[in-house]
């Protein structure tokens, strides 16, 4: 795949050089309606709030008549508030658009690249220490956080991860997974600590004063100016990397010196108003939508419609989603809840290759699946064997031998019951996760950066929202629901349906081939889409969890995957899922197809677009189905194939009842340390998992882009 295509908008790739007379009086008619919708937000934003006081009351500041009350809510609420967000606005899209110039990918932003996430991280981190910093020492620290995550994704998408389209973003989805668990574990451990972070973690501009934004504003100010220094170098960046150092750019100079200004503007962002999504990516595609594509205006432009963007995302939130009894709700979400339909959009209109494109993922057998198998069952009996004889209560051989021949032990049987339930979802889990990765043939796809999780959150934080008194049973059917809601969504904006006339695409060796009647799956965009899907899912949760009034603390257990008071009863609900999972081994021949691309497949007669929509649509119900009764648990769909994989090689007839196994393994370990490290008190078995998956994961993105997989 070339990297010069990345997007369908011509003008996206367009020299800065074109149409430079006409382009001049469209760019400033664009930065001057930036300027006038910014000034008409800041005076509605700076007019709100619950004091009462309204505009009439603070235009008497400016002619000295306002009396000390008004004085008071403007410098100690109104002010800082408005100062917040503006910094934060015009950060966050200086950022975006710096990571767009240089990836050339309109998806770009500090939150798809992970910097956001490392930059939250590292407070939460601070504050779970009892550190107080202030602003400059918070910027910094965030900073360095960013810096991190940054590194880390580029580190792992490869050295061809800046011109491959979506390899870089699928890297920063993951690490960004990776280290948002980690801070929700430190949210959970240190609750006392942390508190309050939670919702700020969803982006807040709700400042107790104005000098961290004063002191963050002259960061961004000084960065501004050092940015002018790589406006020309930008631009020429956009005809190619070899196009602009024929034209005497230091390609990856400007690179790295732009990619260091965007990680700091993202910490000032970070700093002051926590980790806000999706502003970095509007804020610029909206500027080149409009026309401006040379940095010299693009870049204000964006800064501006940014700050607009924030700050009319706060006035919306003040207005109609905050009552006296549950507070009000973060800005960040409510960006989030409009920029993630644009970043689908945005990500169905990228050019990402067909499936003859993608590398399949392939190992060889390295071992009898007899001995794996009994391996594995081995390893699962003596896990469950150590969780029931560990806990809080000791439990002695002998107590362990009069319940295995019929002697009533309700602690034993208490912790039998939640030990099966986790296993079953950890084998549940895990086959979907071979499902997901057979049809999207990417190594880190796995059902929570698809989003099908998210969705079963939102099922499941809707029924207790709605129907709190609700049966027990309410619970798993609306997170099932909810789950496979979310695939249907994602098939929806990710699937392109070819007409009866069909079309065309590229071969693997620049032919065009007919495509037949269907829904067209493209691998890379479906992780994507689900990425957008599973923001918009977050921000919904969090919109229901404050209007419910949920213990934050109770909702993250869940959210964070827990398999606290299961017991032998929920089994019942997996009956679906595993008749699911059993149905794929018997249709694994169909799976193994998948691998080979498009035209191997329907030679063979396989009808490829209906097997990868039932293939997704039974990860969701295996997925749904786990999330249901446990939380959401992530990075089992990723470690256990993977480890499957390796050891008994491709052929899903041997990969799918293995990556089972292994899967129970894992979060039955995961439960038994969850409950045991802290005893009396105990981790959600999902943030140990992440743990472990975190640091696989990275190993795997580092052995995918060495060998070009990603």
């Amino acid at each position: 795949m070339a990297s010069d295509s990345l997007t369908r908008d011509p003008e996206a790739a367009a020299p800065a050089t074109s149409g430079r007379r006409g382009s001049l009086g469209g760019a400033l008619a664009v930065l001057a309606g930036a300027a006038v919708l910014l000034a008409v937000v800041a005076v509605l934003h700076v007019g709100q709030g619950s004091s009462g006081i309204g505009l009439g009351d603070l235009f008497g500041i400016l002619t000295g008549d306002a009396p000390d009350q008004v004085r008071n809510v403007f410098h100690g609420a109104r002010l800082p508030r408005l100062l917040t967000g503006l910094v934060a606005g015009a950060a966050l899209a200086a950022s975006g658009a710096l990571a767009q110039a240089v990836t050339r990918n309109p998806l770009a932003a500090p939150e798809t690249l992970g910097v956001n996430a490392g930059g939250y991280l590292a407070v939460v981190a601070a504050a779970a220490l009892g550190l107080n910093l202030g602003g400059f020492a918070s910027a910094g620290l965030a900073t360095i956080g960013g810096l991190i995550a940054a590194v880390g994704v580029w580190a792992l998408a490869g050295r061809r991860g800046l011109v491959v389209g979506g390899r870089v973003l699928l890297a920063g989805a993951a690490v960004t997974m990776a280290l948002m668990s980690v801070a929700t574990l430190l949210l959970v451990w240190f609750e006392r600590s942390t508190q309050g972070l939670y919702f700020w973690g969803n982006g807040s501009i709700a400042a107790i004063d104005s000098t961290r934004a004063w002191q963050m504003g002259a960061l961004v100010l000084v960065v501004g100016v050092a940015m002018v220094a790589l406006i020309r170098p930008l631009d020429l960046l956009s005809i190619g990397d070899d196009g602009a150092r024929a034209l005497g750019a230091n390609v990856t100079g400007v690179k790295l010196a732009a990619l260091g200004l965007a990680v700091l503007l993202a910490a000032a962002a970070v700093t002051v108003a926590g980790p806000i999504a999706f502003v970095g990516v509007v804020a610029p595609v909206t500027v080149r939508m409009l026309g401006v594509h040379r940095h010299a205006w693009l870049v204000p432009s964006a800064m501006l419609i940014g700050a607009a963007l924030l700050l009319s995302a706060d006035v919306v939130a003040r207005s109609f989603l905050r009552s006296a009894s549950t507070g009000e709700l973060p800005a960040g979400v409510i960006t989030a809840v409009v920029g993630a339909p644009i970043f689908i959009m945005l990500a169905r209109r990228i050019r990402f290759g067909y499936v003859d494109d993608q590398a399949a993922m392939g190992a060889r057998r390295r071992l009898p699946i007899g001995a794996v198998a009994v391996a594995g069952i081995v390893l699962l009996a003596a896990t469950v064997v150590a969780g029931l004889k560990i806990g809080d209560v000791s439990v002695s051989w002998a107590d362990l031998g009069d319940w295995v021949r019929g002697a009533e032990s309700a602690v034993v049987e208490r912790r039998f019951g939640r030990l099966a339930v986790a296993a079953v979802a950890g084998a549940c889990l895990a086959v979907a996760g071979v499902a997901v990765q057979a049809v999207v043939h990417n190594p880190i796809a796995e059902p929570s950066i698809i989003g099908v999780t998210g969705g079963a959150s939102v099922g499941a934080v809707a029924s207790l929202m709605l129907a709190p008194a609700a049966p027990s049973w309410v619970l798993p059917l609306a997170a099932l629901a909810g789950g496979v809601a979310a695939t249907m969504v994602l098939l929806l904006a990710a699937g392109r349906r070819t007409g009866r006339g069909g079309g065309t695409r590229r071969r693997g060796g620049g032919g065009r081939a007919r495509l037949r009647p269907g829904l067209t799956l493209d691998p890379t965009r479906v992780v994507l889409v689900g990425i957008g899907v599973g923001a918009l899912c977050t921000a919904v949760v969090a919109i229901l969890a404050l209007q419910a009034q949920l213990a934050v603390n109770r909702a993250l257990t869940w959210l964070a995957g827990s398999t606290y008071g299961r017991g032998l009863d929920d089994l019942r609900w997996f009956v679906v899922p595993v008749a699911v999972g059993v149905l794929l081994v018997v249709v694994a021949r169909s799976l193994d197809l998948l691998a080979y691309g498009e035209d191997t497949p329907r030679a063979l007669g396989l009808g490829v677009d209906r097997a990868r929509l039932a293939v997704l649509l039974c990860a969701a119900v295996l997925a749904a189905g786990a999330a249901s009764v446990v939380g959401a648990v992530g990075f089992v769909g990723l470690v256990a194939p993977h480890t499957a994989r390796a050891l008994v090689g491709p052929s899903h007839r041997r990969l799918i009842p293995t990556a089972a196994l292994f899967g129970a393994v894992l979060v039955v370990a995961a439960d038994v340390v969850g409950r045991t490290v802290m005893a009396p008190r105990e981790i959600p078995v999902g943030l140990v998992v992440a743990l472990v998956g975190a640091p696989y994961l990275a190993w795997l993105l580092r052995r995918a882009s060495r060998r070009g997989v990603a």
